[in-house]
Formats: C-alpha cells, sequence, structure tokens
C-alpha cells in the first residue's frame, strides 16, 4: 500500500506501530472504564481485575476474529452499538428540547426587560409633561 512512497518499508513499519499503539491504548482504556464500572466506581480497583477485564475483552476479540473473521467482529460492534445509537438520538432531541425551553424562556425574560423599559421611558415623559403644564399653567 506504500510501495509508491519514500522509505515504504519504514513507513509500514511505522503504520504497524502506530495503529498497534492505538488498539493497545484503546483497549487499555476499555479495560479501565469496565474495571472502574464492575468494582462500583473505585478508580483503584485491583490490579488482577483490570487485568481479567483486560484478557477476557482480548479473547472476546480473538474468538470473534478467528470465528467468522473481520466480519463476525463487525457484526458484534453494530449490534451493541445500535441500542447506543437509539439512546443517542433520544438524548440529542431532549437537548434540543431543553435548549429550545431554555430559549423561549430567556426571550420571554428579554420582553419582559424591553417592555418595562418602555413603560418606564413613558412614566418619565408623563411626569415630565405633567410637571411641565403645572409649570406653564402657574
Amino acid at each position: 500500500m506504500l510501495e509508491q512512497y519514500p522509505f515504504s518499508s519504514i513507513m509500514s513499519i511505522l503504520g504497524i506501530v502506530l495503529v498497534t499503539s492505538f488498539f493497545i491504548t484503546s483497549s487499555d482504556s476499555g479495560s479501565l472504564v469496565i474495571d472502574s464500572i464492575t468494582s462500583g466506581g473505585k478508580l483503584d480497583a485491583p490490579v488482577g481485575q483490570r487485568i481479567f477485564w483486560a484478557l477476557s475483552e482480548g479473547a472476546v476479540a480473538a474468538t470473534l476474529l478467528l470465528g467468522g473473521g473481520l466480519a463476525a467482529l463487525q457484526t458484534a460492534a453494530i449490534t451493541t452499538g445500535l441500542p447506543f445509537t437509539i439512546i443517542l438520538f433520544v438524548m440529542c432531541f431532549s437537548l434540543y428540547k431543553g435548549l429550545r425551553q431554555e430559549m423561549d424562556e430567556m426571550d420571554r425574560i428579554q420582553r419582559k426587560k424591553v417592555r418595562q423599559s418602555y413603560e418606564d421611558v413613558i412614566k418619565e415623559l408623563l411626569t415630565k409633561q405633567q410637571s411641565s403644564k403645572q409649570k406653564t399653567g402657574l
């Protein structure tokens, strides 16, 4: 894939190292999250428990790859991700609805302030007009 570029063998090795480090850090992060959830939210759970989750995660991925190849792994990812997609859509709608309510409330407050300032200006003008009538009428 990188044969057309200069230093293709170095670039291939670098690409493999980067992809490997990505998968390792992603797996480690996933293991940390699963470990934190299963330990009741503690961040300093036993190391053995985290190793168990990392090995379990790796075993599931290896089994899926060996059993059905990449298609089985992709199917499992889509199957587990679909319910979260629905939840995300509901959350997006709820966020939109909440932001819309907040914007409507802010608009209502702004209109009230503008109305109050107009009322204050009108009262001030009426007061000036009445005081000027009293001065001229005296």
